[in-house]
């Protein structure tokens, strides 16, 4: 009885199934997205299900848990698969290496290895930190398979900078969603710099994943630079699940 149209812009609420959102299309004649939810639908739809290839997506922060879908989701989608971030341990872990105090899920360990045969069987790159910043007091790099027990791996190290930034200068669509280590603590944003460098260089089309990973543009300023910033944490990396987000299917004028 509100409203002949009704407009849903608020794609950060998306992936929720709300009154404001949801349920109010039910009583209304026309229910559309707006500008800016089109725009989100275009970017972030275009880049899982028909990227311009390579396609790289990027992957960290804390936990392996929380990105479960995505990972396996991607895999099926890019043509590499890079990690970093907090996650990464549990990924080093599971091929057998030393981790130290760094951030692992030992219950993921399992599903690390699955997704890292499913990189193999799929012949997609399945790239992983090969050095890394630990501390636990003064930060020191050292190689990946060489993390000391008594330390904690808080951001990938220059190597695996570089080799990030290498595969991302060779792709034509980025998907970038998580930070590469503490970015919050200047010591420990260098890799979430040199990524967020190395996609601000490239000509590709880049999508940022909302969430950390715009704050850390953001904050960075590399905003500018980017082709499309998600406004959605929550919604952007359910989006890149594959799933469907109840507030753009109660749109009836898709």
């Amino acid at each position: 009885s509100l409203c002949d149209v009704f407009v849903n812009d608020a794609f950060g609420t998306a992936h929720r199934a709300h009154c404001s959102n949801v349920g109010v299309t039910e009583y209304v004649d026309t229910a559309v997205v707006g500008y800016l939810m089109q725009k989100e639908i275009d970017f972030l739809g275009n880049a899982v299900n028909n990227p311009e290839r390579p396609m790289v997506a990027i992957l960290g922060g804390a936990k392996v848990a929380d990105k479960l879908k995505v990972i396996d989701n991607l895999l099926e989608k890019c043509d590499t698969l890079i990690i970093g971030g907090g996650m990464a341990y549990t990924f080093l872990k599971a091929q057998g290496l030393e981790v130290g105090k760094s951030l692992v899920d030992d219950e993921k360990i399992d599903y690390c290895k699955e997704m890292m045969a499913k990189a193999e069987k799929l012949g997609k790159n399945l790239y992983l930190p090969i050095d890394t910043t630990v501390a636990d007091g003064f930060p020191s790099v050292v190689a990946a398979d060489a993390i000391p027990a008594d330390k904690e791996g808080l951001d990938i190290g220059p190597a695996t900078c570089e080799k990030f930034a290498e595969a991302v200068k060779t792709a034509k669509t980025v998907v970038w969603n998580g930070p590469m280590g503490v970015f919050e603590n200047p010591i420990l944003a260098k890799g979430t710099i040199a990524v967020a460098q190395a996609l601000a260089d490239t000509d590709a089309t880049t999508i940022i994943g909302g969430g950390d990973s715009a704050a850390a543009v953001n904050q960075l300023g590399f905003a500018d630079k980017m082709t499309h910033i998600s406004t959605g944490g929550g919604a952007s990396l359910e989006f890149l699940e594959g799933k469907d987000l109840p507030g753009v299917v109660a749109a009836n004028d898709k």
